[in-house]
């Protein structure tokens, strides 16, 4: 199978600290590639695979993130060379998708990695039904706009092997790990509230680069540091989260709004660390509660609190085998190997056959499009076979 994978344009694949969707893509490219398939990945200069790699930017632009042109560059980079392949995988913002619902090509599979807002629900409303959409948890694809079809749920991954396993159960004793971006959906001042009450100590890696970001910290969490042991890692790499993670009691989990996964939870409990977290977007999909964590209600700190001392009821083996099972890199990578296969042959069953021969063309025509109509709205109320909700079952 030809892939093309187009990757956001604005950090490496694999990624140095930050960028969680790129993580996907590197597991999810070299996966394909050990596999067997014929890979090419458009990223930006400095990113690391087995694939063929095609780069617009000599140096991914992390300081311009959003911005338009340098997402069109990139992304059309990718689309005119759409002939060469039997299936594009895009996980960019909007302009890519736009590019796979209107030009005419290879089926194009896109994941959409973050929330329905206003902007893009309108934008995959009004595109043609062309892309084949893929969530990446069960809560996401709940709050898709109406009308709007979802082909599968497949949940990310992570590379397993990278995060190093504590099999001790924790104490209790321990400090409290929380790792995230420094806003306020992520909920860093919810989690020194916590270390606070518990008088624990709490070390934190946070992502802190943008304006937004540092502005937040300056004026919301630094300020309630005081009196609290908080020891805080700025913009750790894989490594210093996984020894972080590795070495906490549990990690906190505070998101304050429904998030569409949270690689967070994945990475802590393949380190063998209990995840504490509100229960919110697709927070119950990842932890099972009681076994690889405890889930509160929203806005419930004293829970949190509580399931701090319970910490010790968790087993490693179990965080660590749910993330081996359903949550690796490999368990990712052959959902969507199934989905390709899947679309490709969808796409081939609808395609109007040569006609040969002008006799009795139009009736053979009407006749083929009805057909191809009838197919794809078949195998489009079932959802795709294998990759769906039966094929990406509930974690």
């Amino acid at each position: 199978m030809r892939v093309l994978m187009i990757a956001p344009p604005w950090f490496t694949v694999p990624p140095v600290g930050y960028g969680g969707t790129e993580w996907v893509v590197s597991l999810l490219t070299e996966g394909l590639v050990e596999a067997g398939h014929d890979v090419t990945l458009i990223a930006s200069g400095g990113s690391q695979t087995k694939a063929r790699l095609i780069t617009v930017f000599d140096e991914a632009p992390s300081k311009q993130i959003g911005s338009p042109p340098y997402d069109l560059l990139h992304c059309l980079a990718g689309y005119k060379m759409r002939g060469e392949f039997d299936l594009i995988h895009d996980h960019s913002g909007c302009i890519g998708p736009a590019f796979g619902a209107m030009l005419d090509g290879p089926p194009v599979v896109h994941t959409v990695h973050g929330p329905w807002v206003a902007e893009l629900s309108a934008l995959y409303q009004t595109l043609p039904p062309k892309l084949h959409l893929v969530a990446i948890s069960h809560d996401q694809r709940s709050r898709a706009p109406g009308g709007l079809h979802i082909d599968a749920v497949i949940h990310n991954g992570i590379p397993v092997e990278l995060y190093p396993f504590r099999a001790d159960r924790r104490d209790g004793r321990g400090y409290l790990a929380w790792v995230g971006r420094s806003t306020a959906d992520k909920g860093p001042a919810v989690a020194v509230e916590v270390a606070r009450r518990m008088n624990r100590p709490l070390r934190m890696a946070i992502k802190i680069n943008e304006p937004a970001e540092e502005a937040y910290w300056r004026d919301h969490v630094a300020p309630t540091l005081d009196g609290v042991d908080v020891d805080v890692i700025p913009n750790a790499n894989t490594a210093q989260k996984g020894e972080l993670l590795a070495g906490a009691d549990a990690t906190l989990f505070p998101i304050q709004w429904p998030e569409p996964f949270g690689l967070v939870m994945v990475e802590s409990m393949a380190c063998g660390t209990p995840v504490l977290a509100y229960r919110n977007g697709a927070a119950a999909e990842v932890i099972a509660d009681g076994e690889t964590g405890f889930l509160v209600e929203p806005g419930d700190i004293e829970g949190l609190c509580d399931a701090t001392l319970r910490v010790a009821e968790i087993d490693p083996a179990a965080c660590r085998g749910r993330v081996e099972r359903q949550l690796s890199g490999a368990a990712m990578t052959r959902r969507y190997d199934r989905l390709y296969r899947e679309v490709i042959a969808l796409d081939t069953e609808i395609r109007v056959p040569d006609l040969g021969g002008v006799k009795g063309a139009f009736g053979a025509a009407a006749g083929a499009l009805g057909a191809a109509d009838e197919a794809l709205g078949a195998r489009r109320s079932a959802g795709v076979a294998g990759a769906g909700e039966n094929g990406s079952p509930e974690l």
